[in-house]
């Protein structure tokens, strides 16, 4: 059985934020909701998140998206240092699993891979600590191990001596602990520093004295960089996006500029779909095979199905299905809608709350009316529709199928199928009335 912690108190006050540190998201998803979705992975018994007071409001909305996993909060009411957040989270749980792995809610690059072959190392050892190497100038804590590869302490970069500080080995704060041991060795650590806070980085050195196995093992310095300030966390986005973009192009698909497309975590993108540049997309996209999507094109909440084509400078909002070789063209917007097989909406339209049926053309400048300051309403649209230019259709409407509405219409009543539906004023001319219009306003302006 395997128990999780998750540290995630940290005030982060260098984020200059009212949101809590770990709460700040990376690829559309939070920090905080990235470390839980990888620890998942590991099928554990239990995950135990200890916070701070100011994480009390969102907890609820942490258990929403994460419905399958048994998840617990230890309120850490004072701040005494990692071992002491580690023990708060300890003494929450009613049952201690046999392995215990320690993660940390601001570090959201962290893969379950990794965290897999730390908790195996548990079958031989007592206590697995991450560590990476970094040759270039840093205040990490350093990783001080013997002939054998087995980790003796840990050293904390401030109380380094001069050839300590030379190490490349380094600590991320991760550990694999046995589990029927924490409680004796968290009881071991002091907090004799000039913090007087407890760290849970002397416990390698506890365990040491309790002469008990302890090893470590390596990932790369990207998978467990923290997040303390707006500018690394800026900088984990970036490291995130290059990692989405890769994922995308080996499975298939064309990005023309990749460095300007940004995914969400979430972002499913098929083979053979080709990305212009400068494209967003926002959480719960889904892209099928053979799909277009041209520059300036943002994206979220959307089901977007084989041989369509979107854009450019096109918007589409969440809840919307559009169906197979399906056209949205330029300056179109789309909410909540539902396009059928070869439907077209080509240029600078608002769609809302609509259904529009397979093969219909909706013209340039319509307008789907379906918010009357109180309530939304839907409009429906049937096969075959020829809507012209400039048209508002006022929901909730019905325009049946084969159905053609006039350029410049208002449409506010139901249409019925292959009917022709004109509503706009009548048209008059007054001779020489521009003329005359002219004539008025030069006499005006002398």
């Amino acid at each position: 059985m395997l128990s999780i912690i998750i540290l995630a108190a940290g005030k982060g006050t260098r984020m200059k934020s009212d949101l809590p540190k770990v709460l700040h998201k990376v690829a559309g998803r939070e920090m905080l909701n990235m470390v839980i979705d990888e620890a998942e992975h590991l099928n554990p018994k239990n995950i135990t998140i200890v916070v701070s007071e100011e994480m009390k409001n969102f907890e609820e909305k942490i258990l929403q998206e994460h419905p399958k996993s048994e998840i617990s909060f230890a309120l850490q009411k004072q701040r005494k240092g990692t071992a002491h957040a580690v023990q708060t989270g300890i003494e929450n749980l009613e049952k201690i699993g046999e392995k215990v792995l320690i993660l940390y809610g601001d570090t959201p690059l962290i893969s379950h891979a990794t965290l897999k072959k730390m908790v195996e190392k548990l079958d031989d050892f007592s206590l697995c600590v991450l560590g990476f190497e970094d040759e270039k100038e840093n205040a990490y804590g350093r990783l001080v191990v013997d002939t054998k590869g087995h980790i003796e302490k840990i050293v904390e970069f401030k109380d380094a001596d001069d050839e300590e500080k030379k190490i490349a080995l380094c600590n991320s704060g991760v550990m694999a602990i046995d589990g029927k041991k924490i409680k004796n060795l968290l009881a071991q650590i002091k907090n004799e520093n000039a913090a007087g806070e407890f760290y849970l980085t002397d416990i390698v050195a506890v365990a040491g004295e309790m002469g008990l196995k302890r090893t470590f093992i390596k990932t790369e310095i990207t998978e467990v960089l923290g997040v303390n300030s707006k500018v690394e966390l800026a900088e984990i986005e970036a490291i995130k996006q290059n990692q989405l973009r890769k994922k995308m192009m080996d499975g298939g698909a064309t990005l023309l500029d990749p460095n300007s497309i940004y995914f969400s975590f979430d972002t499913k993108i098929s083979s053979d779909v080709v990305i212009h540049p400068n494209v967003f997309f926002g959480p719960k996209v889904a892209v099928e095979k053979n799909v277009e999507i041209k520059s300036f094109c943002h994206i979220e909440g959307a089901q977007i199905a084989s041989g369509v084509v979107v854009g450019p400078f096109a918007r589409i909002r969440p809840e919307t299905k559009i169906a197979e070789n399906v056209r949205v063209g330029n300056f179109v917007e789309i909410k909540k809608s539902h396009l059928k097989r070869g439907a077209k909406v080509n240029h600078l339209s608002y769609i809302g709350d609509t259904e529009i049926g397979e093969e219909s053309n909706i013209g340039a400048g319509t307008i789907t009316c379906n918010y009357d300051g109180y309530s939304k309403f839907k409009t429906k649209i049937g096969a075959g529709v020829f809507v012209g230019s400039n048209c508002a259709l006022v929901a909730p409407v019905e325009i049946g199928s084969g159905a053609v509405i006039g350029a410049g219409s208002v449409i506010t009543k139901n249409v019925a199928e292959d009917e022709l539906a004109v509503a706009r004023a009548k048209q008059i001319g007054i001779a020489e009335g521009g003329k005359k219009f002219r004539e008025a306003k030069n006499k005006n302006t002398k």
